[in-house]
């Protein structure tokens, strides 16, 4: 099925379940209760989710593969954002033409910067590919501010001369984005009982892009392409000394990687038509190479779960303040309360980096594949516990 192979199809099958599902899974608690402050079922987080993932398994393709490390692909997700509002103010309002757009010129942009930087390895191509990257945000930020408006950022507005469409919606206002008519703002709510269930365009938008993005992911890992890769990455001066050169090889894995990137980047702007320098910063490398490590590179699934564990913390737990913190201990005695909120009020709102950067050490300390490793040890023990209740079982089993 899919042309890939079954093990490959069921784990493809279990994320199109995850993230079709994605409104019910996120949103377990109802939204009248104390813990509705965990649920993530919001459009907007949502599609974070998913954009983010596209941009971690195409970095995953690069780094997980060959071991290249780079950090500079935020480069590729900004130059895919400004590709994708220049088409919006310029054509017309139509996601497709944009998102085209953003993985074209992230493609070439990456394919430039890649026959510069793989020319080095290790330490080297990383400091090369971050470089690149800050200059990139410098031009942004200022040289090239006709193009990307400076530290205001890239945004359509009134005058904008569309060629297809019109500038002014019928209200008066800047028109949204949308496929084929279809607004990408448009959500839909389901009431039941206390739970609120919210099924937004955009975000399944974004989901079947991720889910196509993801079944290419896997026919690379398991294509001779991919192989030849994993040969660079095991070793490249033995495969060099076979008569074979490695750098073909890697600066496909970067172009693909930077369109990855680049159609992140795209999806960013549809779901919200702004472009700005900040993309391009080198926190924002960091962040993917977190989300990447964190999930475990050179898994498959790995890259996903990653990017959703940390836009997760990002965005959850950088909301619960000293007000969230105090209805939750209420029940205390004043003065344990306030012991309890000073406790852990380091590790949530302003702070909630620290209790992932703990979480990312313990997770490299205990588990260096990442949460697919801790995935798979968990799933070892259980099936070691079932193995021994069966033998149990049968030793005891009285002979005929």
């Amino acid at each position: 099925m899919f042309a890939i192979e079954k093990k490959d199809t069921t784990l493809l099958l279990i994320v199109a379940v995850l993230t079709m599902c994605a409104p019910f899974i996120l949103n377990p608690f109802p939204t009248d209760s104390a813990m509705a402050q965990f649920n993530a079922g919001y459009p907007d987080l949502m599609q974070r989710f998913v954009i983010f993932g596209i941009f971690a398994i195409g970095f995953n393709i690069l780094f997980g593969l060959t071991g290249y490390l780079s950090f500079g692909h935020a480069a590729f997700l900004g130059v895919g954002s400004y590709s994708a509002v220049w088409m919006f103010k310029l054509l017309s309002m139509n996601v497709i033409p944009a998102i085209i757009l953003s993985v074209i010129v992230a493609g070439v942009f990456a394919l430039i910067i890649g026959f510069v930087s793989l020319r080095r390895s290790g330490i080297y191509f990383s400091i090369l590919t971050l470089a690149f990257a800050q200059m990139s945000f410098a031009l942004a930020y200022s040289v090239l501010t006709p193009i990307t408006n400076g530290e205001t950022g890239l945004q359509l507005s009134l005058n904008d001369p569309r060629i297809l469409g019109t500038s002014v919606s019928a209200d008066g206002g800047i028109p949204v984005t949308s496929l084929f008519g279809l607004e990408m703002r448009s959500t839909y709510e389901m009431h039941v009982g206390p739970w609120l269930f919210q099924f937004n365009a955009g975000y399944y938008l974004c989901a079947l892009l991720m889910l196509l993005a993801f079944y290419i992911s896997i026919r690379i890992f398991r294509s001779p392409f991919g192989l030849m890769l994993r040969a660079v990455k095991s070793n490249q001066q033995r495969m060099s000394y076979t008569g074979l050169n490695a750098r073909p090889y890697t600066l496909a894995a970067f172009v693909i990687s930077g369109m990855y990137a680049g159609l992140a980047g795209g999806l960013l702007a549809a779901m919200d038509p702004l472009a700005g320098a900040e993309r391009m910063q080198w926190t924002a490398s960091g962040e993917v190479v977190l989300m990447t490590i964190l999930g475990g590179a050179g898994t498959l699934i790995g890259p996903v779960l990653g990017a959703g564990f940390i836009k997760y913390f990002e965005n959850i737990f950088s909301k619960i303040n000293d007000n969230v913190l105090h209805s939750w201990f209420s029940f205390l005695p004043d003065g344990l309360e306030d012991l309890m909120v000073t406790l852990v009020h380091p590790f949530v709102g302003k702070g909630w980096s620290l209790t992932l950067g703990l979480m990312f050490m313990a997770v490299v300390i205990f588990l260096p594949g990442g949460l697919v490793q801790g995935g798979q040890k968990i799933g070892k023990l259980f099936r070691r516990k079932k193995a021994a209740g069966h033998r149990s079982s049968t030793a005891t089993k009285p002979a005929e």
